[in-house]
This record gives structure tokens, C-alpha cells and sequence, in this order.
């Protein structure tokens, strides 16, 4: 059985200005992106592509400035709708108050999605082109913002049998009768599978010329098995608990995601070729 190491979710003090790891973890999420993103321009078929014009570095560039936006907007939307929706109905002005935390996975999906629509739009792109390029570069973002729950010591898993050797204790955890039993550590399940373990199978795949919409539905059904596995060891949020089935709302979540990227994919499979 582990003790969490609390670490202390500053990084850096300079002065009045606090600079958090959780904040790190994000500048490091959109780091790996456009590291990867510009990797990605060397595969098939943007390495070819010139119509409306070849893609280049600045593309990156503008992609990562509106899926910052889309994940911003997206990750707050989501959570207030979909996570305490009574709540932010009462408080409506509070939705804007994103320092207080609060952010959705799902939602900050929706919302890159949006964006990613958008600025294909106005470049004159297919969407799904465009989202076929970004969708490996994210896993390893993802892992990324995983390591920083880690850090604060949050988003703890289900309690755990204490002869699990990688089991933790979680100061923050404790039961409403002041025990406090050791717990999975989600937080490393989930970078483990929907980070590392989801990038690396999409890297491979994408490496190859694919069908335009495979490489994103690819990426929806990977990650909403993923998410769904690691939810059966995540501790479900306290104000929701456990909804129909059994199961949480991140696997309520992931449901749709999942039949979407699953249909997706049976469609782009059936395309004809140079669709």
C-alpha cells in the first residue's frame, strides 16, 4: 500500500504570481501537439496534398491556437451541462469562472470539434482531413493533463483491496466515516491506457495512408473504450454517483462516443478510394 506523495501543486512563486503544475501539464499538452502535428505533415496524404494548397507549419499553428479556444470553451460548457447543469442554471455567471476548476473531457472534445469545423471551413478543407491529422497528436496531450490530476490528488480511483501492490491513500479521500482505505490510482490507468497506450496505436495506424474520417473514428472508439474501462476503477463524481446501469457518467459519456466512432469508421471504410 503507497501513501500519494502530495506534492504541492505549485511549481513555481515568483513573487504574487503562482505558477501551478496543473497549468505546466497543459503548456506541455500543446507542446506534444505541435510537436507531433508537425511530424504528421510527413504522412501520407498530407505530405501530397496541394489542393486548395499544400499544408505547412502555419497550419499548425493556427490549428493549435483554435483547439485551444474549442477546448477551453468546449471542457467548461461540457462540465457545467453535463456535470452539475442545476447548479450552473442557478449561477449562471459562475460558468465563466474557470479558475475555480471544473472541466470535461467530452465537452472540450465537442468543442474542438467545432473548432476544428470551423477552420476547416474557412481554409476550404474537408473537416474530417482535418481532424485525421490531429487525432493521434491528442493521446499524449491527454496523458499529460492525467499526470497533473496526479499531482493535485484528485479524480482518485474506487477503493481498492490493500494487497494491491500499486494501491494508494489519498488524503483527500477519506469516507464519511473518517477512514480513509487505500484506492486505485486512476489518474495512472487513464494515462497509461487512454494516453500512452491509445497513442501509440494511433501513430501506427495513421502512419499509413487511410480512407478520409478512419483515423478519427479510429480515435472516438479507442478512446471511448478506454475511457469506459478506466471509469469501472475511477470514483464517480460525489454529487452523481453511480447512474442507470451502474455505471457513471463518464460512461454514459463514452457510449455515444464510442457507437460514433464505430460508425464512423464502417463509413470511411466503405468510401470509394480518392473520396
Amino acid at each position: 500500500m503507497l501513501m500519494h506523495p502530495q506534492f504541492d501543486p505549485i511549481a513555481i512563486r515568483l513573487g504574487p504570481l503562482a505558477v501551478h503544475w496543473y497549468g505546466i501539464t497543459y503548456l506541455v499538452a500543446f507542446a506534444l501537439f505541435f510537436f507531433l502535428a508537425t511530424r504528421r505533415l510527413r504522412h501520407e496524404p498530407y505530405a501530397s496534398i496541394t489542393q486548395p494548397a499544400p499544408w505547412t507549419r502555419r497550419d499548425i499553428e493556427d490549428l493549435l491556437f483554435w483547439g485551444v479556444l474549442g477546448v477551453i470553451a468546449g471542457g467548461r460548457l461540457g462540465y457545467c451541462l453535463f456535470y452539475k447543469p442545476g447548479y450552473y442554471a442557478a449561477h449562471p455567471l459562475e460558468i465563466f469562472a474557470i479558475w475555480q476548476g471544473g472541466m470535461s473531457f467530452h465537452g472540450g472534445m465537442l468543442g474542438v470539434i467545432v473548432a476544428m469545423i470551423a477552420w476547416a471551413q474557412s481554409r476550404g478543407r474537408p473537416w474530417l482531413q482535418v481532424t485525421d491529422l490531429i487525432a493521434p497528436c491528442v493521446p499524449l496531450g491527454l496523458a499529460s493533463g492525467r499526470v497533473g490530476n496526479f499531482i493535485n490528488g484528485e479524480l482518485w480511483g474506487r477503493v481498492a483491496d490493500p494487497s494491491l501492490p500499486w494501491a494508494m491513500v489519498f488524503p483527500g479521500a477519506a469516507l464519511p466515516d473518517g477512514t480513509n482505505p487505500p484506492r486505485h490510482p486512476s489518474q495512472i490507468y487513464q494515462f497509461l491506457l487512454e494516453g500512452v497506450l491509445l497513442f501509440v496505436l494511433l501513430w501506427l495506424y495513421a502512419r499509413h495512408p487511410r480512407k478520409t474520417g478512419q483515423v478519427s473514428g479510429a480515435f472516438l472508439l479507442g478512446y471511448g473504450v478506454f475511457r469506459f474501462v478506466a471509469e469501472y476503477f475511477r470514483q464517480p463524481d460525489a454529487h452523481l454517483g453511480l447512474l442507470a446501469l451502474g455505471m457513471s457518467m463518464g460512461q454514459w459519456l463514452c457510449v455515444p462516443m464510442m457507437v460514433a466512432g464505430l460508425a464512423l469508421w464502417a463509413w470511411a471504410s466503405r468510401a470509394p478510394e480518392g473520396r
